[in-house]
């Protein structure tokens, strides 16, 4: 039996400015981790009969399947708001895989060996941040959360050098593709007009063929992008989700959330929670995703300025009030995700502020934030003498005469609620004990781990200990991995 690979590789098509032609590092001794099996068949790829060994040569890039063409991507991005010039450094993108259903994915090595832009890096990646992005990409999936996915990790047997010696891996990732912010950027700094709307064309074709025939292709792909970053935020939001690295580079024009380095998601509500150890000045704290989010469009809205408008002066003016839209238009998907997540149907004027005296009580109190949502729906299974608290307890008497004013049942209510408030979250100290399980070879704990975060909303007896916030919040760091 046939894998099922279905190569079609446009990307490589492009001129040389925006890729390099590479192969993957072959590694010594690869060895298959995980393989999903459950994305392997939504890709209409069978692996059933390939025996492990080969397998690892697969997942490695020791073995390049018939109809790749392997390429490393040239992007740019603001890092910490510093731009500089970038590209992949440790990946390779192997190839375009195209379904039974005509949806296209890339299929992209990640800690593949150096490329032409590594820079000073060993373009190698570590075991521990590998499965960290398995998991946690896999997670958002099970949160309905646009994401890039994870096919598998294998061990290169080889070890790499970082603040201590590390086994080293390479992940699988899947994405609609990995055209970015920081690809845009990457070509607007060559000044080059030709090679920016080739680019504009390209991505229109591949991921927003409705505006094809507009009369300004630029405008309205910002627009669009204005819209789906902000869907994307609004619903890292509705979880807790901290990315912790939102340069311009991991900001994809396909809407999907990219990179999961030092990301994690929120026990105790603090709006200023960062994760990071690079992120020393909370330039992208919770609270701070959605500013940074326009800023980065903002970055992306003067790539675009040349093929708005000939005149320069009104193409600026035009973006300029276009990314100045982003503010409204995030208000309103942030308030109507609230109300999704309080089972609150039609609008009130009293919503925001019933809306932000929870969140303010919660972090006065330092409740933890999806078990609270979890308590308002009854489906906490411990009893927490927080909820108690006479402040809590009257703000509860307004939510439920809010509640009262709803033109649909209790039970619509619930179901609305229970549709966009999680009951488990990758837990911060769930996610280090299985990694650290995993370094000693036992994949049971991330096996179970993923289990239990396919079907986030639903409520399981198995759930219980997934649902237990950590105490590693206040000092709890991740890393980038490079």
């Amino acid at each position: 039996m046939t894998i099922g690979w279905h190569f079609n590789n446009t990307y490589s098509e492009l001129s040389d400015t925006f890729r390099e032609e590479i192969k993957p590092v072959p590694v010594n001794n690869p060895k298959l981790v995980i393989l999903n099996e459950s994305l392997a068949s939504e890709l209409n790829l069978n692996f059933s009969d390939i025996d492990k060994d080969e397998l690892s040569k697969i997942f490695s890039g020791n073995l390049l399947p018939n109809g790749s063409n392997s390429i490393a991507q040239a992007y740019a991005g603001h890092q910490f708001g510093h731009f500089t010039m970038l590209g992949d450094g440790r990946a390779v993108l192997i190839g375009e895989h195209t379904t039974k259903s005509n949806k296209k994915f890339d299929i992209q090595f990640k800690g593949s060996g150096k490329t032409a832009f590594s820079r000073n890096g060993d373009g190698r990646a570590a075991l521990g941040p590998m499965l960290r992005e398995y998991i946690i990409s896999e997670a958002m999936n099970g949160l309905d959360i646009p994401t890039t996915r994870s096919l598998a990790v294998v061990k290169t047997g080889e070890n790499i050098q970082r603040e201590t010696t590390l086994q080293g891996a390479i992940l699988t990732r899947i994405a609609s593709s990995h055209i970015r912010v920081g690809t845009f950027q990457y070509i607007a700094a060559r000044q080059k007009e030709d090679e920016l709307k080739t680019l504009l064309n390209y991505t229109i074709d591949r991921h927003y063929p409705e505006i094809k025939n507009s009369n300004n292709q630029a405008l309205d792909l910002l627009n669009l992008l204005i819209d789906r970053q902000c869907n994307l935020v609004v619903n890292w939001m509705r979880v807790g989700f901290i990315h912790g690295v939102m340069n311009t580079d991991n900001m994809t024009i396909s809407g999907e959330t990219i990179d999961y380095g030092p990301c994690a998601f929120m026990d105790t509500y603090d709006p200023k929670t960062v994760f990071s150890s690079i992120d020393q000045m909370g330039r992208y704290a919770y609270c701070n995703q959605p500013a940074i989010t326009k800023w980065n469009l903002a970055r992306f809205a003067e790539c675009l300025v040349p093929l708005i408008d000939k005149d320069q002066d009104k193409a600026v003016k035009i973006a300029t009030e276009t990314i100045n839209s982003f503010e409204k238009k995030y208000e309103e998907k942030w308030i109507n995700m609230m109300r999704d997540k309080l089972g609150l149907f039609g609008l009130e004027d009293k919503d925001k502020f019933l809306i932000l005296d929870l969140l303010t009580w919660m972090h006065e109190k330092k409740t933890d934030y999806t078990n609270t949502f979890c308590h308002l729906m009854d489906l906490t299974t411990k009893k927490n003498k927080l909820f108690d608290d006479d402040d809590f307890m009257n703000w509860k008497k307004r939510w439920k005469e809010r509640l009262s004013k709803n033109n649909n049942s209790p039970n619509k209510s619930l179901e609305l609620m229970k549709k966009n408030n999680p009951l488990v979250i990758p837990r911060n100290h769930k996610v280090e004990e299985a990694l650290e399980a995993a370094e000693k070879n036992d994949l049971k704990p991330v096996n179970q781990l993923i289990e239990i975060l396919k079907n986030p909303y639903t409520q399981k007896d198995d759930i219980f200990d997934y649902q237990i916030p950590s105490n590693l919040d206040e000092k709890y760091q991740t890393f980038c991995g490079t």
